[in-house]
């Protein structure tokens, strides 16, 4: 417990630190995580199916994504999203076809699950409010996460999806949206410019659905796969993976309600 909190609180420094001191190295941050990310990924991939995701085009897909969407917007990360796919496509080539439509489809789907979606993040960057909406997407997906398993600890008797994630309960859920709507009042009120509270609690009711929905995703995923944990690089967290499985999902929701409400800044 104590390695999982240092490890937390670590983490927590470099994201608040890079992100509201240079901009450029917070993009960074999240480029390493990705690439951290996409290693897990296909490496347990590799292991318990067998399936050979190229890693190399991923990665430096991977990254050009984060850095096209923070420097050229969405057009930029749907462009490299796209190259990504097909140097998958291409890179899996110079291997015998056996099994190639099955590796490519993964490749494919790791493209898009992992840095694709990181990329809203740096979407949300590029504004002037930027640092605040990051921040925001952060604090309202950790709190529902935190709300969930306070109350789902406290009070879980009912299971939400017993086959996928037989911890989570209907209580839980509650948890994670009372959390979430209140602390995305309090966000939109405060640290977003031009937010009203009552946005906030919209914004907190769909992150918290898109956090338990993306948690929900990769249980599904480590449950086909036969494991616990995507990683053990994080002590007392897992993987990286294990840290990212609600975040994901959650950027796109988080910035586009965000542009919704106040602009695209």
């Amino acid at each position: 417990m104590r390695a999982a909190i240092g490890v937390g609180i670590g983490l927590g420094v470099i994201i608040v630190a890079s992100l509201f001191i240079y901009k450029p190295v917070f993009v960074g941050v999240v480029a390493v995580a990705v690439v951290v990310g996409l290693w897990e990924l296909t490496s347990r991939l590799t292991e318990r199916k067998d399936i050979r995701v190229p890693l190399v085009p991923l990665a430096v897909g991977g990254v050009a994504m984060i850095v096209a969407g923070y420097v050229r917007g969405a057009q930029g990360a749907v462009v490299a999203v796209a190259l990504t796919a097909l140097a998958v496509l291409v890179w899996r080539m110079t291997e015998p076809p056996d099994n190639y439509l099955r590796d490519v489809t993964a490749g494919v789907f790791a493209a898009f699950y992992v840095p694709f979606l990181a990329t809203f993040v740096a979407l949300m960057l590029d504004t002037a409010d930027g640092p605040w909406r990051v921040l925001t997407f952060l604090l309202l997906t950790v709190v529902s996460d935190t709300g969930a398993y306070a109350v789902g600890w406290r009070f879980g008797k009912h299971p939400l999806a017993p086959r996928i994630s037989p911890g989570k309960t209907r209580e839980g859920l509650l948890g994670a949206v009372t959390f979430a709507m209140v602390a995305g009042a309090l966000c939109m009120q405060y640290l977003i410019d031009d937010g009203v509270w009552w946005q906030g609690l919209l914004l907190g009711l769909a992150v918290a659905v898109s956090a338990t929905l993306g948690d929900l995703g990769e249980s599904m995923i480590k449950r086909d796969l036969g494991i616990k944990d995507m990683g053990k690089l994080l002590p007392g967290h897992g993987g990286i993976m294990d840290r990212l499985d609600s975040l994901l999902p959650t950027a796109p929701v988080a910035w586009l309600l965000l542009v919704i409400f106040v602009g695209g800044g």
